[in-house]
């Protein structure tokens, strides 16, 4: 006689994505809320951390090119979603995780189009300086740069995770994830095109929308372990 079949355990969400949803979206709304009303210290202190950032960019222009290649090229938004199209490719190649590709991309096209909707509404000046090293184009809050750094990088980690990436390519990985998205961020200030609280705004915008991509993934229908 053969055993009877026993049922495999439930799969068991991973509670953590949505609980960080939850702290990320309250401190992205309590910046979001300090900006739009623009709360005094807040003001105070992205103008005085602005133009000391100014004041070494343009003592330094030498680094501040190193800066400028950094922020249009290695971290540019566009370099970035070529990553997060290299990984769609991946999936779809590599592991025919059609699904997967697809909410991947979805991903980053909603941290996008979100990104770009907050900007204009709550459509906030850029620094305006009488010497600028750099320019840039619609309004500040939050800075895409840094948004779209977090949101690719976020969900490149999520994939190596996974698919069990071994513990030097894991490690590499997010290295060069912590490397990329913070010193976007401080590319973007070193330039004088963004106020430190549209950096920290992408930054929690971007890991927010990672975190929500993540939950709502784990939750869908019919999914079965890719």
């Amino acid at each position: 006689m053969h055993p009877a079949p026993v049922d495999s355990p439930p799969h068991r969400r991973d509670p953590r994505p949505a609980r960080a949803s939850a702290v990320l979206a309250a401190l992205f709304t309590l910046v979001l809320v300090a900006v739009a009303v623009r709360w005094s210290p807040l003001i105070t202190l992205d103008d005085e951390l602005a133009r000391t950032f100014h004041r070494w960019a343009v003592a330094d222009p030498g680094f501040t090119h190193v800066n400028r290649v950094l922020s249009d090229w290695v971290w540019d938004p566009l370099t970035m979603r070529a990553v997060c199209a290299v990984a769609v490719v991946w999936l779809m190649w590599r592991h025919h995780a059609w699904r997967l590709a697809l909410w991947v991309a979805a991903t980053c096209v909603v941290g996008t189009l979100l990104q770009q909707g907050v900007k204009a509404a709550v459509d906030r000046p850029r620094p305006v300086w009488p010497d600028p090293v750099d320019s840039a184009h619609y309004a500040a809050f939050p800075s895409g740069h840094a948004m779209t750094a977090t949101v690719v990088c976020g969900l490149v980690l999520w994939l190596l995770r996974r698919y069990d990436a071994g513990r030097i390519v894991w490690r590499t990985a997010c290295a060069i994830a912590a490397v990329s998205v913070i010193g976007v961020g401080l590319t973007r200030l070193w330039l004088g095109v963004h106020w430190p609280s549209d950096v920290l705004g992408g930054w929690l915008l971007g890991a927010l929308t990672v975190t929500v991509a993540v939950t709502a993934y784990d939750r869908l229908p019919g999914r079965k372990g890719d």
